[in-house]
C-alpha cells in the first residue's frame, strides 16, 4: 500500500511519524520525503483508516491519502516510456560495469530482459576493455556489442563528495553504422531530386525511365553511362529509391574527387592507429555506413590501378578489411558505379581492369545526351526557370520563340547542368516576362547555323542530326586517326564511331 501524508513545514515530523510504524511493527519498503508531502510504501496490509487513526495525534498532518504509484516510481515509468521509443540502444553503467538501466532496444541487442540485465557485467557484450568506457571525459568509440559494430557515444557520470569528484559509471548511447548511413543519407539528399533529369516525353528520355525502373527492383550492380552533366547520379538515386533497399543508405562518392590514400580510407575505413594523424579510435568506411543500403561510385574510370584491383576483391566476396585492421568485415551493399569514359577502351590501354568492368556492369544503363534528346527541351526549360524563379523570387518568366528556337539548337556540351545554369543565369538577370534569344548566353560556336546544317535546311530531325555528325566526324578524324582515340575525344564508345565513320564513308585523309 502507498500513501501521501501531507503536512505542514515542521522539524521533526517525519521522525514521528517513523515512530508510530516502529510501534506498530508495520515494514516500511520505501519511503520518499518532499517538501509537505512524505510518501511511503508499506508491505503490511495497513489500512487508510488504521492509518489516520495511528497519526492523528502527530502536529501537522493535515491530510493522508492513498495513492496508486511513488513520485520515485512514476518518474522511473515515465523515463523507462521515454527511452523504449528510442531506436538507438541506452545502457547506464556503475563504475565496475556493472548495467543498472537498459531501454528495450538495448535489451533486444543483448537478448535478455530489462530487468535480467540489471547487475549484469558490460564486459561480457564487448571486444574492448572497460577502463575505455570508464573514464573522465565524454568520448566516442568504435565498438563491437553483441556481435554487432557501433559508434557509441560514452557520457561520464559523476559523483560528488564535498571538493572531491569521482567518475561513478557512464551513460552509453549506441549507434549502429546502418542508422548512421541513414541519417548522413536523409539529410544530403531529398528523394523528389531524382525525377529532374528524367523529364521529357522523347523515346530516349522514355526508355531510359523504362529501364532505370526495371532495374531497381534487380538487386544487382549497375553500370551508368553517360556524358558529364546527363544527371547520371539522380539515376543511381532512384534506382535505390525505387528499390528494396529503399529504407536502407545510400552513400555516394566522386572517385575522381579525391587522392587514392584519402579514397581507400573513405570506402574501407582505418583501423585504431593505422596511420599517423588518423582517429585514434579508427573509422567505419562508406561500405560499412551502407551496409544493407546502395554505395554509388561516381566516376569510376578515375579510379586507380591499386583500389580497382581492391574493389574487384571486394565484389568478389562483399567482405573486406579496414586499413592496418585484421579482422574480415562482410556487409550487403548494391553498388552503382557510373562513368563519362568508355571503360571498355581504358581496359585495351591497360588503364581499366576488364574483369572489374564486367563485375560492374551487369545491368547496364546509357544515359543519352541532351543533343540527343532535343524533343524535351522545351519542359525541361520551364521546369528550370520554374526553379530559378522560385530561388531569385520572382515571377517565373516564359521563354519566347526565338530563346526555345535557340535552346534547340544549342549543342549542349555540359547537358541538363549546362541547361539549368544557362536558363538561371537569364532569370536572374532578365526582368521582362519573356525569355528571347538575347537574354540567353551561349557559346556561339556550338550553335548550329544554316551554313552548318540547321534544322530549318532539312526536312526532317533525323537529317540534321546526320549532317551534324557528319561534319563533326570529318573535323575531328584527321585529329584523331583511329576509332578509339576519336570515341575517348567524344566521350561515346569506340564501336558507336566505328559504325558511324563507316556510316558517312569518312577513311583516314
Amino acid at each position: 500500500m502507498r500513501f501521501d501524508i501531507r503536512s505542514k513545514d515542521r522539524i521533526g515530523i517525519t521522525q514521528e511519524i517513523l515512530a508510530v510504524f516502529s510501534q506498530q511493527n508495520w515494514n516500511l519498503a520505501t519511503v520518499e520525503m518532499h517538501l509537505h508531502h512524505t510518501f511511503v510504501e508499506l508491505d503490511d496490509n495497513a489500512t487508510l483508516d488504521e492509518l489516520k487513526k495511528c497519526l492523528q495525534n502527530i502536529e501537522g498532518i493535515t491530510e493522508i491519502v492513498e495513492v496508486d504509484l511513488l513520485p520515485g516510481e512514476r518518474r522511473s515509468q515515465h523515463l523507462d516510456a521515454v527511452l523504449s521509443k528510442l531506436q538507438d540502444p541506452i545502457l547506464d553503467i556503475d563504475i565496475e560495469g556493472r548495467i543498472l538501466l537498459a531501454n528495450t532496444a538495448a535489451a533486444v541487442l543483448l537478448k535478455m530482459d530489462k530487468a535480467s540485465l540489471q547487475g549484469v557485467s558490460l564486459a561480457e557484450f564487448i571486444d574492448r576493455p572497460l577502463s575505455s568506457i570508464l573514464s573522465s571525459t565524454a568520448k566516442t568509440l568504435d565498438i563491437n556489442v553483441g556481435g554487432h559494430a557501433f559508434i557509441v557515444d560514452i557520457t561520464p557520470v559523476f559523483s560528488y563528495n564535498q571538493s572531491e569528484t569521482q567518475v561513478s559509471g557512464a551513460v552509453l548511447l549506441l549507434q549502429s553504422l546502418r542508422r548512421i548511413g541513414q541519417q548522413i543519407s536523409a539529410v544530403s539528399h531529398t528523394p523528389s531530386d531524382s525525377i529532374t533529369s528524367l523529364i521529357g516525353s522523347s523515346e530516349a528520355t522514355q526508355t531510359l525511365i523504362k529501364n532505370t525502373q526495371r532495374f531497381s527492383r534487380l538487386d544487382m550492380p549497375v553500370l551508368i553511362q553517360g556524358e558529364t552533366g546527363t544527371g547520371k547520379e539522380l539515376l543511381a538515386h532512384m534506382l535505390h529509391e525505387k528499390g528494396t533497399r529503399k529504407d536502407a543508405p545510400f552513400m555516394a562518392i566522386n572517385c575522381a574527387a579525391l587522392p587514392e590514400n584519402l579514397l581507400e580510407s573513405e570506402l574501407f575505413g582505418y583501423a585504431p592507429g593505422a596511420f599517423s594523424g588518423a582517429n585514434k579510435n579508427g573509422k567505419p568506411g562508406l561500405f560499412e555506413i551502407a551496409d544493407g543500403g546502395s554505395v554509388f561510385l561516381d566516376e569510376i574510370g578515375e579510379m586507380s590501378a591499386y583500389l580497382q584491383a581492391k574493389l574487384l576483391r571486394f565484389l568478389q566476396e562483399y567482405s573486406f578489411r579496414r586499413i592496418g585492421g585484421e579482422k574480415e568485415i562482410s556487409v550487403n551493399v548494391r553498388i552503382i558505379s557510373a562513368t563519362h569514359r568508355d571503360l571498355l577502351s581504358m581496359a585495351d590501354d591497360n588503364t581499366f581492369r576488364e574483369d572489374l568492368f564486367y563485375r560492374l556492369n551487369v545491368l547496364n544503363l546509357q544515359v543519352p545526351p541532351l543533343r540527343n534528346r532535343r524533343a524535351d527541351i522545351p519542359a525541361l526549360s520551364k521546369h528550370f526557370i520554374m526553379r530559378a524563379a522560385e530561388q531569385t523570387d520572382r515571377t517565373p518568366p516564359h521563354i519566347g520563340e526565338s530563346g526555345l528556337d535557340l535552346l534547340m539548337s544549342y549543342h549542349w556540351p555540359g547537358n541538363i547542368r549546362e541547361l539549368q545554369n544557362v536558363l538561371f543565369r537569364a532569370v536572374a538577370m532578365s526582368d521582362d516576362d519573356m525569355l528571347e534569344d538575347h537574354d540567353i548566353l551561349v557559346d556561339s560556336k556550338l550553335i548550329q547555323n544554316s551554313d552548318n546544317g540547321s534544322l530549318g535546311t532539312f526536312g526532317s530531325w533525323e537529317a540534321a542530326q546526320e549532317n551534324f555528325e557528319k561534319s563533326l566526324l570529318s573535323e575531328l578524324y584527321p585529329q584523331y586517326p583511329s576509332s578509339r582515340k576519336l570515341a575517348q575525344r567524344l566521350q561515346v564508345s569506340h564501336n558507336t564511331i566505328a559504325l558511324k565513320l563507316k556510316k558517312y564513308g569518312i577513311k583516314p585523309a
